[in-house]
C-alpha cells in the first residue's frame, strides 16, 4: 500500500499546529478582555479542529478544510497579535506540504507507470 506524502506532511502540520492553537487558549484568558468561554471555545475548538482534520486528509474536501483553519489562525491574529506571525507560518508550511506533496504524487505515479510499461 502506498502512502501519501502529501497526507503526511499536512497531518503532521496540523498536529503541530493544533498544539499552537491550543496554547492560544490560556494566553487568550489571561492577556486579552475575550471572555474565558469564549477563548475555551476558540482555542480548544480550533486545536481539535486541526486534530480530526489531521485524520481526514483521505478525502479531499480535508484539505479545503485545513485551508479554512489556516485563515481562521492567521484571523487569530485580531486578538493575540503573535497569531499573525505564527498563524502565517502555519499557512506557508500548509500551502507548502499540499504543493510539494501533490508534486511528488505526480512523480511517483510517473515513475511507477514507466516502471509498468517497462515491465510489460
Amino acid at each position: 500500500m502506498k502512502r501519501s506524502p502529501r497526507r503526511g506532511m499536512c497531518a503532521a502540520i496540523l498536529s503541530l499546529e493544533a498544539v499552537t492553537l491550543g496554547l492560544t487558549t490560556p494566553v487568550m484568558i489571561s492577556l486579552t478582555d475575550v471572555p474565558t468561554s469564549v477563548a475555551l471555545l476558540v482555542g480548544l475548538g480550533l486545536a481539535v479542529v486541526c486534530l480530526l482534520l489531521a485524520g481526514m486528509l483521505r478525502s479531499e474536501w480535508a484539505y479545503t478544510a485545513g485551508w479554512v483553519v489556516q485563515a481562521a489562525a492567521v484571523g487569530l491574529g485580531f486578538v493575540i497579535p503573535l497569531m499573525f506571525f505564527l498563524g502565517g507560518v502555519f499557512a506557508l508550511l500548509w500551502g507548502t506540504a499540499v504543493l510539494l506533496g501533490r508534486k511528488i504524487e505526480r512523480e511517483r505515479a510517473a515513475a511507477y507507470a514507466a516502471y509498468e510499461a517497462e515491465q510489460g
